[in-house]
C-alpha cells in the first residue's frame, strides 16, 4: 500500500498531535486540575506544620485579602501576623489562568515547585494552599502558633519561577 503525501500529512498530524497535544495546552489547565473549594462545613484537617497550623474560619480573628494575576504578582507581597493569631486569607484571581497560594517554609516551597514541574498534573489539596481558577476567589483560613520568617508562592509549573511569590512574618508574642 503506497500513502498519498496528503494522507501521510494527516497520519504525521495525529502523531504530532498525540504526542505533543497535551505540552500544547496550558501548564496552568494540568497543574492541580479543576479547583473546588472546600465546603464551609467541611471538617479541618489540623496537622502541625512549621508554619503553622489549620483553622475553621469561624476562629479568624482577622481578614487579609489578597490579589494575583498573570503578572506573577501577589499584592501584597509581603504580610506580618503576630505569633497564635488565626487569620482568614480571601485570595481573589483577577488573572486569565488558575493560580495557586501556598503558605510554607522557603525550603518546602522550592521542594513542592521542583516536585510540580516534574509531575505537573499531580493533584493535591492541603489547608495550607488555595487553588482558584480565574475571576474567582479561594480561601485559607491558618493559626500562626510558631514565629519565624515564611513565605507564600504560586506552584504552577513557571509560575513560581517567573517571581509569583510573597514573604510572610510571624512576629513573636510579647
Amino acid at each position: 500500500m503506497t500513502l498519498t503525501t496528503s494522507t501521510h500529512r494527516r497520519v504525521a498530524l495525529r502523531y504530532l498531535l498525540a504526542v505533543a497535544g497535551p505540552a500544547l495546552l496550558p501548564l496552568s489547565a494540568l497543574a492541580h486540575g479543576d479547583a473546588h473549594p472546600r465546603p464551609a462545613d467541611a471538617e479541618v484537617v489540623r496537622e502541625q506544620m512549621p508554619w503553622g497550623i489549620a483553622a475553621a474560619p469561624a476562629e479568624a480573628t482577622r481578614r487579609i485579602d489578597i490579589r494575583m494575576g498573570d503578572d506573577m504578582r501577589f499584592t501584597p507581597s509581603h504580610i506580618e501576623v503576630r505569633e497564635g493569631e488565626t487569620v482568614h486569607l480571601r485570595i481573589a484571581n483577577r488573572g486569565k489562568v488558575l493560580h495557586e497560594l501556598v503558605l510554607g517554609t522557603r525550603e518546602a516551597l522550592m521542594a513542592h515547585a521542583e516536585m510540580m514541574k516534574k509531575h505537573p498534573n499531580m493533584q493535591h489539596d492541603e489547608p495550607y494552599m488555595a487553588h482558584v481558577p480565574s475571576r474567582r476567589r479561594g480561601e485559607i483560613t491558618w493559626t500562626f502558633n510558631r514565629p519565624g520568617d515564611f513565605e507564600f508562592a504560586c506552584l504552577i509549573p513557571g509560575h513560581f519561577e517567573a517571581g509569583m511569590r510573597g514573604t510572610l512574618r510571624v512576629l513573636p508574642t510579647t
